[in-house]
């Protein structure tokens, strides 16, 4: 099973920008792909971005797009999240999570513990 560990979350002003590392270790397979969340408190967690792990596929939400961008460095399995322009609405818990991509859906089935974004105005 693979461990995921985020990391580069903190305080940031608005305007300004931040990245995010999803780092994996153990097995991973070329299939999955590696997703970004976020959550508000009191809120369900909301698909970002994912990316295979070869970068040859991505999605970006419209809610961060433009803003926010996902690559992946294969060779190191760690997956980023590049935030610019963040604003105060973007303060969450950001999670990543690799899945397995059905027919219809991805199933996502490891979690990271999660890092923390905070923005001020």
């Amino acid at each position: 099973q693979v461990q995921l560990l985020e990391s580069g979350g903190g305080l940031v002003q608005a305007g300004g920008s931040l990245r995010l590392s999803c780092a994996a270790s153990g097995r991973t397979f070329s299939s999955e792909v590696v997703g970004w969340f976020r959550q508000f408190p009191g809120k369900e967690r909301e698909l970002l971005t994912h990316i295979t792990w070869s970068g040859s596929r991505t999605y970006v939400s419209s809610s961060v797009k433009g803003r926010f961008t996902v690559t992946s460095d294969n060779s190191k399995k760690v997956v980023y999240l590049q935030m610019n322009s963040l604003k105060p609405e973007d303060t969450a818990d950001y999670y990543c999570a690799t899945g397995v991509e059905t027919l219809t859906q991805i199933r996502w089935e490891n979690w990271g513990q999660g890092t923390q974004v905070t923005v001020s105005s």
